[in-house]
């Protein structure tokens, strides 16, 4: 398992995440725009913007980063924890453990990237994003 900081931007991802490229000496594992997911996720306002970036630094580091159009962002809301399970059932297990008395705001289930995912906010107001990848059944 895996714990990760993933951070929000109100469309000024791209010039935060090579600001912490250059300060923490970092390399992007990935980095997708809108235009390269589904449809419905993008319009030509965002289609440039960034999606999810994964920045990787040190040793075991990482910060994951996206620009958000969902809902205003303001300081306090614009960063989640980022639980990577090892497998779906322990995802879901996670997430169903931190979703109890809280609110999900997106339901943990299978993702166009792969695996699944789901993302919620505990009764204590913190805000969690489960993923796992998809089970091997070969």
């Amino acid at each position: 398992m895996r714990s990760d900081v993933y951070l929000f931007f109100d469309g000024n991802c791209e010039e935060a995440m090579l600001y912490y490229q250059d300060i923490f000496d970092g390399k992007f594992e990935m980095i997708m725009r809108y235009s390269e997911g589904p449809p419905e996720f993008s319009s030509p306002e965002i289609a440039n913007k960034i999606m999810h970036a994964t920045l990787s630094f040190g040793t075991n580091s990482q910060i994951k980063l996206s620009d958000s159009f969902e809902e205003p962002l303001v300081k306090g809301n614009n960063s989640n924890i980022s639980i990577t399970a090892d497998d779906e059932e322990s995802g879901y297990a996670i997430f169903d453990g931190l979703a109890d008395g809280g609110k999900t705001t997106m339901p943990y289930a299978e993702v166009f990237w792969g695996g699944k995912f789901g993302s919620c906010i505990d009764k204590f107001g913190i805000q969690w994003m489960i993923s796992a990848p998809a089970n091997d059944n070969s």
